[in-house]
């Protein structure tokens, strides 16, 4: 009977890796995902209908983040990225108490690769106002702020941008400007502590030079994702490229196409 069972059980290793966002930011994730993992499916999901989350309850990110992540686990899924810092600081520990069985990949500003590789020099933490204000982020500046000089700035209106495509408008760049100009020539590095945030780095470059380094979590991310799927036996062994699925609360044509469009972006690092 248990021999039965396990022929007739479905390959864990052949579904999909959900990868969640509160919009179309995780995209910038999902890219580096399949870039270390192309034969690996994927099933992105962006909630841009209740998006932007970094300016909400903590309660609310909650409760929106762990409905999304049960309906792409009742569809069938074998990991899920919470590819978005905002949601992972709101719902990491209940979406690991629910979900035990699934291996849960959180975000976190990369701001430990930014201070090691800058000590005693001027960081820049740019994310939205609920990811600076989470006990997550408290904890990280508590272990590294005596190691170099970090300056928090919200940002939220950058996920509006990025939401609408305007990722290389004279608009961003006059926001960049008022944000970020006062830091030209005293920032050594720039911590992008919102996955929206990679899609504009060619904008935030320009306006804080090109010698500020600049850092985000998405390869670090995918790095742990496969880590966390060899340990739990789940990495696939197909051969060629897996799938990848975009799919979005906002089920439109206009989103869709942009969500393509992000996805096929080239790379700007």
């Amino acid at each position: 009977m248990d021999t039965q069972k396990e022929t007739t059980a479905p390959n864990r290793t052949a579904l999909p890796i959900a990868v969640f966002d509160s919009g179309l930011g995780g995209i910038s994730v999902l890219r580096e995902l399949v870039r270390r993992m192309p034969n690996e499916s994927f099933l992105y999901y962006g909630d841009s209908a209740n998006a932007p989350y970094g300016t909400r309850p903590v309660e609310t990110v909650r409760r929106l983040t762990l409905e999304n992540i049960q309906r792409l686990y009742d569809r069938g899924i074998k990991a899920a990225v919470i590819a978005c810092n905002t949601a992972t600081s709101a719902a990491i520990i209940p979406l690991r108490e629910r979900f035990a069985d699934l291996p849960v990949i959180g975000m976190e500003p990369a701001l430990k690769p930014a201070v090691l590789e800058h000590e005693h020099a001027c960081i820049l933490v740019l994310a939205t106002p609920l990811t600076l204000r989470e006990e997550k982020f408290a904890h990280l500046l508590e272990h590294y702020s005596s190691r170099a000089q970090i300056v928090r700035l919200p940002c939220p209106e950058l996920v509006e941008f990025v939401e609408a495509g305007a990722v290389d408008t004279p608009e961003v760049y006059a926001y960049l400007r008022e944000r970020l100009g006062p830091y030209r020539g005293r920032a050594d590095a720039a911590v992008l502590g919102c996955t929206h945030f990679p899609f504009l780095r060619g904008a935030i470059r320009a306006v804080l030079g090109d010698s500020v380094a600049l850092y985000d979590g998405g390869a670090g991310t995918a790095r742990e994702t496969e880590h966390q799927l060899l340990a739990h036996g789940l990495r696939s062994a197909a051969a060629g490229r897996g799938a990848v699925t975009l799919e979005n609360s906002l089920d439109d044509a206009r989103e869709h196409a942009l969500s393509e469009l992000l996805f096929a972006l080239p790379e700007n690092r």
